[in-house]
């Protein structure tokens, strides 16, 4: 249970506000004068406010702001309105303050966000829907309410718990069916991923558990096993004087789920529960065959499965993603995906 002390608030309130910056790290003093102002216009609109948990309510559109910042990577005008956008909604300020004080781009975003914020509060799903259309058309006026209204649904979701159960069940259906789409189509699969693990944690608390718990028991496993895997590629890239990074990623749980279900299979029976990823820094020109290059060194260590090669180098997906992906066999006798990409490509990602 969460218990209120003024003091250390505001300290945290401080801590926040400091680690926005490391995140965003302003160019120009005068872009940072802004968003201190709508730091401190925030703290005091929300000074009586608190969340269902019982924090301080500015908690939340702080946490706001650092997702729109460090996860999506928006700039100084989406920041400001990350830190404002509850202002008109609960409070007594309206939209004709907010574009004296921070012009008429930044008081445009805030309507946005408050209408949106009306259309979720109705009750039936239909009008939900149908009214979910009427999202998709502000796309085309200012992309950034759309992603701050993600950002803003991913922070909920990541304090659900606070929440009675049967506000968990809608919030989170309400995730899976428009948020987490949405987020997919606008190419956020990180979040995508989160939303629908959030999701089904509260929609199927004890898939979401088991997986959870199995995923954890056998994470030292996964560990040992992908430093033994990783090793042979280190040494041949290093052989070949590339400039290299090699990350690896666990499959998110609401996908295992997927797969299970799918095939009607347990998870010890899914083979690709994590992915190696190499991004090598080259020049444009030679992005190309460098990336064939490393595909050459990891086949002459695997053999690879033909059959999953999916080459998104010479043919880039519809939205712009290019990367090499193929699957391989361990010397343990388990198939690992493996995607190449460069820096540049790594970054459109």
């Amino acid at each position: 249970m969460y218990v209120p002390n003024a003091e250390q608030e505001k300290k945290d309130i401080l801590n926040k506000y400091r680690q926005l910056l490391r995140i965003w790290r302003p160019n120009k003093n005068e872009d940072k004068d802004l968003v201190r102002k709508a730091f401190n216009f925030a703290v005091d609109a929300h000074k009586d406010m608190r969340r269902r948990s019982g924090e301080p309510y500015i908690y939340h559109p702080i946490e706001v702001a650092h997702i729109v910042a460090g996860e999506i990577g928006l700039g100084k005008t989406s920041i400001i309105c990350a830190l404002l956008h509850d202002v008109v909604e609960d409070t007594d300020y309206t939209l004709a303050d907010i574009e004296t004080l921070f012009g008429a781009k930044v008081a445009k975003i805030i309507n946005g966000l408050t209408k949106i914020k009306d259309i979720f509060d109705q009750d039936t799903a239909s009008i939900q829907a149908e009214n979910f259309k009427k999202i998709l058309l502000t796309l085309s006026d200012d992309i950034r309410v759309i992603l701050i209204k993600i950002s803003d649904r991913l922070h909920n979701m990541r304090t659900l718990e606070a929440m009675p159960k049967h506000k968990q069940l809608k919030i989170s259906s309400e995730t899976f069916y428009l948020y987490a789409p949405l987020a997919h189509r606008l190419g956020l699969y990180a979040i995508k991923s989160e939303l629908e693990d959030l999701s089904l944690k509260y929609r199927q608390p004890e898939i979401y558990n088991t997986i959870s718990a199995k995923l954890s028991e056998s994470l030292p496993d996964r560990k040992r096993f992908t430093r033994k895997f990783i090793y042979p590629i280190k040494k041949s890239l290093g052989l070949q004087e590339f400039d290299y990074e090699i990350i690896s990623r666990d499959k998110s749980i609401y996908s295992i789920w997927t797969k299970m279900n799918k095939k009607n299979i347990p998870l010890e029976e899914i083979f690709d529960l994590f992915a190696i990823r190499i991004i090598i820094d080259t020049p444009r020109k030679s992005e190309k065959v460098d990336c064939w290059r490393v595909y050459s060194l990891i086949t002459d260590q695997y053999r690879p499965n033909i059959e999953r090669l999916r080459d998104w180098i010479s043919i880039p997906k519809a939205n712009g993603y290019e990367a090499l992906h193929t699957t391989v066999m361990s010397h343990e006798g388990k198939w690992v995906e493996v995607q190449i990409r460069t820096k540049r490509m790594d970054e459109v990602a």
